[in-house]
């Protein structure tokens, strides 16, 4: 019984994470107990629960009268970006150099579907493929604290990598970049994988500070 509990509670969690971090729950709302009890259908224990973590996660803060959305702000994202590019740069380099051909072939092919897809103009599958490139990086690397902390960080910037991506030109050089990195990765080629994968996150970051 305690196992369903914990496991309603962590899908409640989830649900109402994935709205503030997708922008459907906005900055400034008001989150009641009662509200996301009725939204969901469950009872208010799994949904207190959710709240305590969301606020431990600074995604809400409680006020008495409900939960405020703070959502990410922007020292946030400039923080989230400034570590990615540091550790992901370093899981890159560790890539290039602990690769397997069968590896290789994988990051490959998610390069060829995301060069597909941008041709056939599909966001939504550009950027599941932008996730399983990423994705795959961090498992090759086998740097497992960091890609803990890149999945996490990964997930908390989902509203502006789903906006870059509907963005043609910048989806466009984000495919190019992740063309670049999987070459300097396949020439085992450290330096030169950390450094693209650095400039790549730098893009991505300059390219959000241009859309606000």
């Amino acid at each position: 019984m305690e196992h369903k509990t914990i496991s309603l509670a962590d899908q409640v969690f989830e649900h109402i994470e994935n709205n503030i971090l997708s922008g459907e729950y906005k900055k400034g709302d008001i989150l009641t107990e009662s509200f996301l009890s009725k939204e969901l259908g469950v009872s208010r224990t799994p949904i207190r629960e959710a709240l305590r973590r969301l606020e431990q996660e600074h995604l809400i803060s409680e006020t008495g009268k409900g939960a405020v959305v703070i959502g990410i702000t922007e020292d946030d994202i400039e923080d989230i970006f400034l570590v990615r590019s540091h550790l992901e740069g370093l899981v890159c380099k560790t890539v290039a150099q602990v690769i397997t051909d069968q590896q290789l072939e994988k990051l490959k092919e998610t390069v060829e579907l995301q060069e597909f897809y941008l041709e056939k103009h599909d966001p939504d599958r550009i950027k599941l493929m932008d996730n399983q490139f990423h994705d795959l990086i961090y498992q090759i690397g086998g740097r497992h604290i960091f890609a803990e902390i890149l999945v996490s960080l990964h997930k908390k910037i989902q509203k502006y990598r789903r906006a870059a991506v509907s963005n043609k030109s910048r989806a466009s050089a984000s495919v190019a970049e992740h063309r670049a990195i999987y070459e300097a990765i396949a020439e085992r080629n450290p330096e030169k994988a950390f450094e693209l994968s650095v400039a790549h996150i730098s893009n991505a970051y300059n390219n959000v500070k241009k859309a606000k």
